[in-house]
């Protein structure tokens, strides 16, 4: 076997800044692993060593014509993994059906933003068919095992998809989830499972499940990783009747912050006191974070997630399919083919009474984010092994949505997060859980408790990797400011005017140096990229603009600044203001300062605001 690529997406861009990898050699250890590691039951069809490598080779060239622009991709030459309910050309879209199975033209939206964010999608993976199922052994290409245990399940329905992503096949893989798909695997293998908020991720060119519920999902194995998917991925798509565009400017919780959880009476884990143990650990994982918990009546979430199997959005499932279903019933595995013909037991009438008794109850329980901040929940309640989901497919497939079946209904965020692995190696995760659009700040929370937790990632023997800033979503833009824009200076109203965010102080690479710019009025620097050994770290900060903002204040940058790619300290990239080099060779070089701001108070030009 050759050497095995870095696991995480930070530590292979980190590989391939250092050029110790290249995007080719990555797809050539791909295409080395056992065929059992590349082939079913978590595979039900691969893209062909020549597409793959083609794609490698044209990452290889980009990457040497300019490493900084390339890295800027949030998944450059990264591996990836789509659930075979999501189109991707040239590879069959089965839902896990074979005589349901077409060739589609065209990929799903959301699988060309990961492509064209450097992605190489490497397969698709199997699932509980149609995506019916949270167990992972629905489907006629053999049920997916658990990354820890082969006896037991892997959670469904996106199943392939996680056990992909833990055992280090991808570095990254798309799901879906409707009742919990894209987070039971999630908690039942050791990694994480973003259910973004309904309408940020196109569902276009997504095999329905149930359509208005529907959320194409991200598996990582860290926060930060599934972040940099999501930024590619996300936005309003205007095809996607179901798409919709949401401010994701909910503030970041800090150490102080109210969780609500259920009543310790209500808590159900259906006789398994590991999990029960390893829940209330979580819970105080999350008190020593600054969380303050708060017991919530249980009862109407649980209401809730009745609906979505005992109420008629079954009948949704059959509008998905229902002129194959009606056309091929026998092609249907059983269990699936009984719960959508439940639809048939629904009329019209009953529908609208759902409907209204779901607003009803959805407009009371949003009351709670008046005073909590996050609701936090066990992914799972607990686990079988496959020979126990065979012999009773239907209630043990009930018990595993009990605190993921109200998501999508309520119009809520949700991401799966590990918390704890037992001694008989049996992963155990919570779900943290907030208002639609509330993504970025659960993710925030999300790494500060993983990170907490010092688990392995997924089922792989490596530790924990540092914290990262997150990467925001595809319709904002991030900005490096370094001179008048920052905080509290005369220009920063041109950011904040346009919507602007501050996003963090950083530092660039030590490859800078700045100017002070002559009769400029306000007084700016100018910042130039070094080609040798003589650069400093300089101060910046980033800022965070919508995309609609972000061109018309490029715009307004009056000539000899300009936006380019700027490398920070931590290895990533980013715009900036940058200067051109010809018009600094009369200003002062003020690089020893680090900094506009340092610069500014150096030279006792009065008190300057710090930054916010």
């Amino acid at each position: 076997m050759p050497p095995v690529p870095p696991a995480t997406i930070s530590a292979l861009h980190e590989a391939f800044r250092r050029g110790s990898w290249r995007p080719s050699e990555v797809v050539e250890s791909w295409l080395a692993r056992p065929d059992a590691e590349r082939d079913r039951p978590i595979w039900i069809s691969t893209a062909a060593a020549s597409v793959v490598r083609e794609r490698a080779r044209a990452l290889d060239d980009i990457l040497a014509a300019d490493p900084a622009r390339a890295l800027a991709r949030p998944l450059f030459g990264v591996l990836a993994a789509v659930k075979d309910n999501i189109d991707v050309a040239g590879l069959p879209t089965t839902a896990a059906c074979p005589a349901f199975a077409y060739e589609p033209t065209q990929s799903a939206p959301v699988v060309e933003a990961l492509e064209a964010a450097g992605a190489i999608v490497v397969g698709k993976t199997n699932l509980d068919q149609f995506a019916t199922g949270l167990v992972g052994t629905r489907s006629p290409y053999g049920s997916v095992p658990n990354a820890f245990d082969h006896s037991r399940i892997s959670g469904g329905s996106s199943s392939g998809s996680a056990v992909a992503v833990a055992l280090g096949l991808v570095h990254c893989a798309l799901g879906t989830d409707t009742a919990g798909s894209g987070r039971v695997p999630a908690g039942l293998n050791n990694i994480v499972g973003w259910k973004p908020s309904r309408g940020l991720l196109s569902t276009r060119g997504v095999v329905p499940a149930c359509r208005s519920l529907d959320c194409v999902s991200i598996f990582a194995l860290t926060v930060p990783d599934a972040a940099r998917v999501f930024a590619a991925a996300s936005g309003a798509d205007p095809l996607d009747p179901q798409g919709r565009a949401l401010p994701l400017d909910r503030p970041f919780l800090g150490d102080s912050f109210v969780f609500a959880l259920p009543q310790r009476d209500q808590l159900e884990f259906y006789g398994d006191p590991r999990s029960a143990k390893a829940f209330a650990s979580a819970v105080d994982g999350l008190a020593t974070l600054g969380g303050t918990a708060t017991e919530i009546d249980f009862a109407p979430w649980r209401a809730v997630a009745s609906m979505l199997y005992e109420g008629p959005h079954v009948a949704e499932r059959h509008a998905g399919i229902r002129a194959f279903f009606e056309a091929q019933p026998g092609a249907v595995d059983p269990s699936v083919r009984g719960i959508i013909a439940g639809a048939h037991r629904f009329s019209a009438s009953d529908v609208f009474v759902a409907q209204a008794r779901l607003a009803e109850v959805k407009a009371t329980l949003a009351r709670i984010w008046q005073t909590v901040d996050v609701l936090v929940v066990p992914t799972a309640p607990t686990t079988y092994t496959i020979a126990e989901v065979e012999a009773e497919p239907l209630e043990l497939n009930r018990r595993l949505g009990t605190y993921t079946n109200f998501v999508n209904l309520l119009d809520l965020a949700a991401i799966a997060v590990p918390a704890s692995i037992g001694s008989d190696r049996t992963p155990f995760g919570i779900t943290l859980i907030g208002p639609a659009g509330s993504d970025l700040m659960l993710a925030d929370l999300a790494q500060r408790f993983h990170a907490s937790t010092g688990l392995c990632l997924g089922a792989l023997d490596l530790a924990m990797p540092p914290a990262e800033a997150l990467l925001p979503r595809a319709d904002v833009a991030r900005v490096a400011v370094v001179g008048a824009h920052l905080s509290g200076l005369p220009l920063n109203r041109e950011l904040t005017e346009r919507g602007g965010r501050l996003v963090r102080a950083a530092r660039t690479a030590p490859r800078y140096r700045l100017f002070a710019l002559p009769a400029t009025s306000p007084p700016k620097p100018g910042m130039v990229r070094t080609s040798g050994n003589g650069g400093h770290s300089i101060d910046v900060e980033v800022w965070e603009l919508p995309t609609a903002a972000f061109g018309a204040f490029v715009a307004a940058i009056p000539a000899p600044l300009s936006i380019g790619t700027v490398e920070l300290n931590d290895g990533s990239a980013v715009q900036g203001f940058l200067c051109e080099a010809a018009v600094t060779a009369g200003a002062v070089d003020i690089s020893r300062h680090g900094g506009w701001r340092n610069y500014l108070h150096d030279r006792e030009q009065g008190p300057v605001p710090s930054a916010r």
